[in-house]
């Protein structure tokens, strides 16, 4: 169960970085609130999957899914580039969270 709470910490850390950005440095409301609510349930969710999870795992995969899933959807709704390099350190993260995940002994 830590895993899957994880797993749903990582995807509003996604959430809050995307609308972060939306937010335009805070200056608009909803985008703004949006980012604090999902920033509070990604490190509450974080937390808890702690309570079971190794520190070192679980902050590395929490950040890993927050840096690929940014990257996405910054290629996919920003116009962010999308170039090899780019792409094969992505693809670097999530070979790095599958590790730790197989390593994980929870």
């Amino acid at each position: 169960m830590a895993w899957i709470i994880l797993f749903i910490a990582g995807l509003l850390e996604v959430v809050w970085a995307y609308f972060m950005k939306q937010s335009a440095g805070f200056t608009r409301l909803w985008p703004s609130v949006i980012t604090l609510t999902a920033m509070t349930g990604s490190f509450a969710l974080l937390s808890w999957s702690m309570r079971v999870l190794p520190l070192g795992t679980a902050y590395t995969v929490w950040t890993g899914i927050g840096a690929v899933g940014a990257f996405a959807l910054g290629v996919m709704f920003l116009g962010e580039s999308l170039n090899l390099m780019r792409l094969t350190a992505a693809l670097l993260i999530l070979s790095g969270l599958v590790l730790m995940r197989l390593s994980a002994t929870s």
